[in-house]
């Protein structure tokens, strides 16, 4: 079953990052090599508070078989705490054009390799775009439910 059309996951990067190991982070999200893929990594340049630069790193799944398997790479590497969490707040998550949001701690992710639902903005920002039909909310979150149970 198709659960999502396309999923965008970016992460900041300010200037005392080190660069290598964000990348690496994000990297370490999606279960197969992008280079093989033909994945491109984004990069681009932001302003940031007290103009200090910001580098955005991004990656975008549009293929089928590569936004399937993240998503089952997701839910595997999730602790049940942490699904159980984005269940109880799937409703705040979903947007009206069924959009499916999550922010997952950048430093977690970096020094532990754990998946932690965060509020904070240091963090790997997760947007998936669900393939409901027809585009209801109500039917969105039953997409979701699915995905995470």
């Amino acid at each position: 079953m198709k659960y999502a059309h396309l999923i965008k996951i970016n992460v900041f990067s300010k200037e005392e990052d080190n660069e290598e190991i964000v990348i690496k982070g994000l990297l370490s999200l999606i279960p197969f090599s992008i280079e093989e893929e033909k994945i491109k990594l984004e990069k681009r340049t932001a302003e940031g508070f007290g103009d200090k630069p910001i580098k955005i790193f991004g990656v975008t799944l549009t293929k089928d078989s590569h936004t399937s398997e993240f998503l089952k790479n997701l839910k595997e590497k999730l602790a049940g705490e942490q699904k159980e969490l984005i269940l109880r707040q799937a409703e705040s998550r979903l947007d009206e054009d069924l959009n499916f949001f999550l922010r997952f701690d950048k430093e977690k992710l970096i020094n532990e390799d754990k998946l932690w639902i965060t509020d904070s903005g240091n963090c790997f920002h997760i947007k998936i775009s669900i393939a409901a039909f027809p585009k209801r909310r109500e039917n969105g979150l039953e997409i979701v439910k699915m995905m995470f149970n």
